[in-house]
């Protein structure tokens, strides 16, 4: 259909436009797109058999829908998506305030202007992105907000009396006529709001004032809830929980795979840093399980819920701390170390919810903790367990690191700072007798371009499992000989364990 081409009334019933409701127009585009095979939620990953599948079924019975979730589970971006499924554009009555359709006009504007003006009656376009009104509920939103209020100042200016409608200001949901209304964190709205959701739900009836209203109003509902928040900060009223047809879970990606494809969709990297800066397989797995990780982590509050910003905040610090670096050194590119990964911290701390053992550890120390839980974790996969080797008493294996903690057993150290130049940090590394020839033996096909990041994630795993220690210092870590008790490797491994399970890691 051209649009430019119809201006009134007369040429859009000669077209032979027909009036739908949204949800019917919603409807038809879906099982168009799905017979198609696309995909109007495409950037959405990890829902494809969960989530859509229910949500697609919801819109064909043409359902008002709650998603309900933990922070960072995408509620508000699919609602913002839902657009999609509308025509690209709708015809209103020009002028009008709730997008009156043109052959089915509801408000006494159009109404009006229609018997005045018959076919010759102007027409507007509006596209479908406008079609879209989100309101955030807060304790503070009025039932003026939502439905409307008379307006004094309209009715001095148009000499009208209080009796006539015409003094009317409509809220957010009569201007959403023919469109999707979003209400984000419903629970937050105050009970008496919600109770004025009821007959617009079911009936479409809204009074403002005492007026006798009954706008037949035409609205895709999507509300937005944290489970959470029913007991924290409010709940959903039962009778408006009744009118809300379907109810979808959403949850968190299931797979690191999923949640670094989708952490790669959403992080905001410069063309500077993704031309310079050159990201291992290994740190990106790292990064991506640091949420994971908090998910499963008793200092950490699961109500809550751990957000999947924190991975995309966590990967954009850690590439613009390699960017600091390399533009502290004056260097053309870098390379991201394992070191650069406590640059995400500030991402962690701002993006958990503690429980009580967690606050008496303090914010920061769970953080490292975290971490470095991660890194045991993924030093087990690449090399052999030294805590296992020692109790193998029966095959007597030879533990590998034994040249490599007997030189730090000797008083030497090492100081791995965060914003060395890459020939120092070379130097560094390679100064470990041993250290080289482990990453070597057990990743005999790894680039030499990776070596001096596996050398690194040794010393970091090495001191997870108590075979050295690890010492934070401002600029980065230090790694020595254990101290006290801890010097002798054959020393009671209760004791390492207990060791092992405490968050500060300047304890190790």
């Amino acid at each position: 259909m051209n649009y430019q081409n119809i201006a009134t009334l007369g040429q859009l019933k000669a077209s032979g436009y027909k009036s739908r409701s949204v949800k019917e127009e919603m409807r038809e585009n879906l099982i168009a797109s799905m017979r198609e095979h696309k995909d109007f939620l495409q950037e959405i990953k990890g829902y494809e058999d969960t989530v859509i599948p229910q949500l697609q079924t919801a819109i064909l019975s043409r359902h008002n829908i709650i998603l309900l979730g933990l922070r960072g589970q995408a509620k508000t971006r699919v609602a913002r998506l839902m657009v999609r499924l509308l025509d690209e554009y709708m015809p209103i009555v020009a002028g009008s305030e709730i997008n009156d359709d043109p052959l089915q006009p509801i408000s006494r504007y159009a109404l009006d202007t229609i018997a005045t003006h018959g076919d010759s009656t102007p027409i507007s376009w509006i596209h479908r992105e406008e079609r879209y009104t989100e309101k955030l509920a807060t304790p503070d939103v009025s039932i003026s907000d939502l439905i409307g209020d008379v307006d004094p100042i309209k009715a001095a200016t148009m000499k009208l009396t209080y009796a006539d409608e015409r003094v009317i200001h409509f809220g957010l949901i009569p201007r959403s006529h023919r469109c999707i209304f979003v209400i984000n964190e419903l629970p937050d709205l105050q009970a008496r709001i919600q109770v004025a959701l009821f007959n617009i739900l079911q009936e479409g009836d809204i009074q403002i004032r005492g007026f006798k209203l009954r706008l037949p109003l035409d609205l895709q509902f999507v509300f937005t809830a944290n489970p959470e928040d029913y007991t924290n900060r409010g709940s959903i009223v039962t009778p408006l929980k009744d009118r809300i047809d379907s109810q979808i879970l959403t949850h968190y990606p299931k797979s690191v795979a999923i949640s670094r494809a989708i952490t790669a969709q959403e992080a905001k990297l410069s063309d500077s840093q993704r031309k310079h800066i050159v990201a291992s397989e290994l740190v990106k797995h790292l990064i991506e399980s640091i949420s994971f990780e908090a998910r499963a982590s008793e200092y950490i509050d699961q109500k809550s819920g751990v957000s999947a910003r924190l991975n995309i905040s966590a990967y954009e610090n850690i590439f613009s701390a390699a960017e600091r670096r390399m533009i502290l050194t004056n260097e053309s590119s870098a390379t991201l170390r394992i070191g650069d990964l406590y640059s995400a911290i500030p991402s962690i701390t701002g993006k958990v919810e503690l429980v009580y053992e967690g606050e008496l550890e303090g914010i920061a120390n769970v953080a490292y903790f975290l971490i470095g839980k991660l890194m045991r974790k993924e030093f087990e996969k690449i090399f052999p367990n030294p805590e296992k080797i020692k109790k193998d008493k029966k095959t007597k294996h030879v533990s590998p690191y034994i040249s490599l903690v007997e030189w730090f057993n000797n008083g030497n150290s090492i100081d791995l700072l965060h914003d060395v130049p890459t020939a120092e940090y070379e130097k560094t590394l390679r100064g470990v007798p041993g250290l080289q020839e482990l990453v070597t033996t057990y990743l005999p096909q790894l680039p030499e371009s990776e070596q001096l990041l596996y050398m690194e994630f040794a010393l970091h795993g090495l001191s997870e499992f108590s075979q050295i220690s690890k010492h934070r210092l401002d600029r980065g870590m230090q790694f020595k000989d254990l101290m006290g008790s801890m010097f002798n490797l054959d020393g009671d491994d209760d004791d390492l364990e207990q060791d092992n399970r405490r968050p500060n890691v300047s304890d190790n």
